[in-house]
């Protein structure tokens, strides 16, 4: 009887000490499906110059547009930065999300 009070004891603690990081973890951003996607709502320069047609300079008005305007809405929102059009966007859009 005592260890089965134990174990239910322990098994409760863990529960409690769990529940917050499921749920943290649930909450996080991630891309809709197993590929890498870059997060143009979080992204550095750095990761947005891995993207196809995005150099340093098109990295930096992204950063400038999500500065000055708030975060992107969906993912179509980065075709208004100087520089990426229809074309770019096209290339991108697989590679990219908006969490």
């Amino acid at each position: 009887m005592r260890t089965t009070r134990s174990v239910t004891a322990l098994f409760i603690v863990f529960f409690l000490l769990a529940a917050p990081l499921i749920a943290q973890a649930q909450k996080s951003p991630t891309p809709p499906s197993g590929v890498k996607k870059i997060n143009l709502n979080s992204a550095t320069v750095q990761e947005l110059v891995t993207l196809p047609k995005i150099g340093e300079k098109t990295a930096q008005r992204i950063l400038d547009y999500r500065t000055k305007n708030g975060r992107f809405q969906k993912i179509e929102d980065l075709m208004k930065v100087k520089g990426i059009g229809e074309k770019t966007f096209l290339k991108l859009k697989d590679k990219i999300f908006v969490g």
